[in-house]
């Protein structure tokens, strides 16, 4: 077994160095993409003969044309978007799965909250510091014209200020109140990441105060430098850094952004009780139900797809279907690799790490999905699926941060990894326009090393912005109001002090102080 084992690895890593050679080998005399890859040489109506009696004019046509268009994106964006809003039963699920069973309900609740009290602070001024300068939306309508102010300094964008209750400044309109609906459940998800972080020691309390501190100021912020057309975004087109910061769908809006605020409350925080003994050697806290956490695992893998796909914010947009299989091929293959290492590396298949090798592929692709070939795509998922596997273990027993879930493995480092992936992997096929630059996105491997600087820049802004605010935050609330429980809390398990029932009522759970 262990010889098949290490076989499949060295497969892997041969196939991985061929694909690599093949790029820097061909990328200058690479074949022009067959049909239509970007998705954007729509056949018009232009061809249509002149009028004939009780046939529609050239410009009815052309009308009812677009009016289609326009509705096919709206149920495009809808439908895409509810589907990514029960990523909050897949994470729920997962994190619920990797904990202790005393802290089942806790952890379920927090997941579910979080969502409650992300749609009140988005809806309340998120959404208008992220969104109220963009200028516009054409794929949602000419109504999204009034989000038209932006604050800046020194012409580059910092936050916007139209649309706080979804009213002000004109912005009562259909296609803004999509639009906010759309990046809304994405907010969501960096709301929920860190809960897994602090899972089994957080007070409830103090995840309400920061859900609101996420979807009011921490997300929205960023998402505004990023997808607002904010500084990060000009890059490009006012410094000639590639396309300016590049992030298809929230490798490093969503997933970083959540799994920096991940890392910051877990060190703040500080481990479990009993997570390591006095010489410092890392104690294992086994989930109680993987099972549960492998459903969640699919359901996220199911949702991914319309949680990238969708961020075409267009049902015509063709390119989707290259996002979607992309999608399905990184979360594959970064399963699969992590469960082949730990396999042959502790003789048995991890169904923890086949759980994030596959979540830690999706976090990669989210970023360069729409600009990156299949080849690329299991690339980068097959160094996500190493990545988690050797991000999770330094993160435990080297810096001593109790991750119950791993999420900044997962979130965190492999939503860096996305980032930088599409510096170096994208291949100029799509992104024609791009944040104000003409020309598809390139990245270094492609012919434009600007494009990876850029990457790097957002790489750094995460950091700063992502990682420090959020430590900044947990610290201060600490000392205001404290976030973790009592010991005995922890030891008798949040249940039933912190939410007055317990997940399972007529099981008895182990309560001992040894952790278990």
């Amino acid at each position: 077994m262990k010889k098949m084992v290490r076989g499949s690895i060295i497969l892997l890593l041969v196939t991985a160095l061929l694909n690599v050679f093949s790029i820097f080998a061909f990328a200058d005399d690479a074949p022009a993409p067959v049909g239509d890859p970007a998705g954007t040489n729509i056949t018009s109506v232009s061809d249509i003969p002149a009028k004939e009696a009780g046939k529609p004019t050239q410009d009815e046509i052309n009308a009812q044309v677009a009016s289609n268009r326009l509705g096919v994106n709206y149920v495009w964006v809808a439908m895409t978007a509810m589907l990514v809003f029960f990523f909050q039963a897949g994470f729920a699920m997962v994190e619920t799965g990797f904990v202790r069973a005393k802290n089942a309900m806790h952890t379920m609740a927090m997941n579910f909250m979080v969502f409650l009290v992300g749609a009140i602070g988005y809806y309340i001024c998120g959404f208008a510091l992220q969104f109220g300068g963009v200028g516009s939306w054409p794929l949602l309508g000419s109504g999204t014209s009034t989000l038209n102010h932006e604050i800046t300094i020194g012409g580059l964008g910092i936050l916007g200020t139209k649309g706080f209750f979804l009213t002000s400044g004109g912005t009562y309109d259909t296609g803004v109140y999509l639009l906010f609906f759309f990046q809304m459940v994405f907010m969501d998800t960096t709301c929920t990441i860190p809960t897994g972080a602090v899972a089994e020691r957080v007070k409830y309390s103090a995840i309400v105060v920061g859900s609101f501190f996420v979807s009011m100021i921490y997300y929205p912020l960023f998402g505004n430098w990023m997808w607002g057309g904010g500084w990060l975004s000009q890059l490009g087109a006012k410094f000639g850094l590639g396309h300016g910061g590049v992030d298809f769908a929230g490798s490093a809006v969503v997933h970083a952004m959540g799994g920096m605020m991940a890392f910051a409350s877990a060190i703040v925080i500080g481990p479990r009780i009993g997570k390591y003994k006095k010489d410092g050697t890392s104690v294992a806290f086994p989930g109680h139900d993987l099972c549960m956490a492998i459903i969640g695992t699919i359901l996220l893998f199911f949702c991914w797809f319309a949680f990238n796909a969708g961020s075409t914010m267009s049902g015509t947009d063709f390119r989707l279907s290259v996002v979607m299989t992309n999608t399905m091929l990184a979360g594959a293959v970064g399963g699969f690799v992590a469960m082949m290492y730990m396999w042959a590396r502790y003789g048995k298949p991890d169904p923890s790490m086949t759980i994030n090798g596959c979540l830690a592929g999706l976090v990669a692709i989210t970023a360069p999905c729409a600009f990156v070939s299949s080849i690329s795509a299991c690339i980068i998922a097959i160094i996500a699926g190493f990545l988690v596997c050797f991000a999770v273990e330094f993160i435990d027993k080297k810096l001593k941060v109790d991750d119950p879930v791993g999420a900044i493995a997962v979130h965190g480092v492999n939503g860096v990894w996305g980032v930088i992936s599409l510096g170096l992997f994208a291949d100029g096929t799509y992104g024609n326009g791009l944040n104000g630059v003409s020309g598809g996105v390139k990245g270094l491997f492609f012919g434009d090393p600007g494009q990876l600087v850029a990457q790097l820049i957002v790489v750094l802004v995460l950091i700063v912005w992502g990682f420090g605010s959020s430590f900044l935050f947990y610290k201060i609330l600490d000392k205001i109001m404290g976030i973790r429980v009592s010991p005995e809390v922890e030891l008798q398990g949040l249940d039933i002090p912190e939410m007055g029932i317990g997940a399972y009522a007529d099981f008895a759970i182990n309560n001992s102080s040894d952790g278990k």
